[in-house]
């Protein structure tokens, strides 16, 4: 099993990142492979209703939008989904925005793959808005008909500097109940799992 991360902040070792980072480490203890690939700051694309992705049904943005072409990629073979985003004016950068708003269209036109995968959104906040932005990301997984586990509380934690969302211990708490509650729902939801366990009680 896998699991894809996509930072969202422009700020690379950031607090997002932090907050990412640990929920991969209890992904990684349970055996699941991850993968972060950095989305905020890169030259992205966002759509912008030229059509041609639903009129190939190919699942791809024919805009020269590569790096989002290959988040899109691998998400379609991740059985995990990831995204995390500061919070910018109560919601989420605009590189997290096109990566949501260009894969979800030209996946859904593409017979909707993410369909039943685990996804979890991720949200550093310096004092308010979080929630709007952890909501954003929850409706791109929700429309794809993905499977969000919980945690103890919104995935959500505090910090401006880098660094100081480690100070929340409340918020990397969550951090680390949702690695574990992802980590038993990809399991759940895995086939090759599941017919492992048939053919043994055979």
């Amino acid at each position: 099993m896998k699991v894809v991360a996509f930072n969202g902040s422009p700020r690379k070792g950031g607090n997002t990142e932090l907050l990412i980072k640990e929920v991969l480490k209890v992904l990684e203890k349970k055996g699941i492979k991850t993968e972060i690939i950095q989305v905020g700051g890169e030259d992205v694309k966002g759509c912008v209703a030229c059509m041609k992705c639903r009129k190939k049904a190919d699942g791809r943005c024919h805009k020269k939008n590569d790096l989002l072409n290959k988040c899109i990629e691998r998400m379609v073979s991740a059985d995990g989904i990831i995204i995390g985003s500061p919070t910018y004016f109560a919601d989420l950068t605009s590189e997290t925005k096109a990566l949501i708003d260009v894969a979800g269209y030209a996946l859904r036109g593409a017979g909707n793959p993410l369909k039943r995968k685990v996804g979890a959104a991720v949200v550093a906040v310096r004092r308010a808005g979080a929630i709007h932005a952890f909501d954003s990301i929850n409706h791109f997984f929700l429309i794809n008909e993905m499977i969000i586990p919980g945690s103890s509380y919104w995935n959500i934690a505090v910090g401006r500097e880098k660094g100081e969302v480690e100070k929340d211990e409340e918020g990397m708490r969550t951090m680390r109940t949702l690695g574990e509650n992802m980590a038993w729902l990809l399991e759940k939801t895995d086939e090759k799992i599941k017919k492992k366990k048939v053919k043994s009680k055979k």
